[in-house]
């Protein structure tokens, strides 16, 4: 568990500090996006932890909050930015002090791998907004896919 939150860990960094270039190339990769696809625990959610709830809580709460202005285009690069770091800090918590059985553990990497993405690109010159729906869709499979009492995902 400890080496797969460095990993995780290591990863986000490298993604900051090089841009979505690092994360393709993260050592903790679970294959090809397109192959790997989030599953249920035998038919049921996966577990979660409180740090794991508060953490995804408050990244929904933060792409709420700015869901209207994103879908009306008056949203700005700088509040993008704002957002994006806002959205990263919580992946990082979450990273750095969730605790989760191994198997929910790398599902949950899937949707945060999402996020990374998303942030990545909110943080771009362009496709921002593409950014933005990538973490609302993310933050649905969480939904989907782990246990959360009164999860409510966001509109699209």
């Amino acid at each position: 568990m400890f080496a797969t939150r460095w990993f995780m860990s290591t990863a986000i960094a490298l993604g900051l500090a090089f841009g979505p270039l690092a994360l393709a190339a993260e050592p903790h990769a679970h294959g090809d996006a397109s192959t790997v696809q989030l599953r249920l625990d035998h038919g049921k959610k996966w577990q979660t932890d409180d740090i794991l709830r508060r953490g995804m809580n408050e990244i929904r709460a933060a792409m709420a909050e700015s869901h209207a202005a994103i879908h009306g285009n008056a949203f700005t690069p700088a509040q993008y930015d704002a957002l994006a770091g806002r959205i990263q800090a919580k992946i990082d918590d979450v990273v750095s002090n969730c605790k989760l059985p191994e198997e929910a553990d790398q599902q949950l990497h899937l949707v945060l791998e999402q996020m990374i993405d998303g942030v990545a690109e909110m943080k771009g010159t362009t496709g921002r907004n593409q950014g933005a729906e990538k973490i609302v869709h993310a933050l649905s499979q969480y939904g989907d896919y782990f246990d959360h009492a009164d999860w409510r995902p966001l509109a699209h």
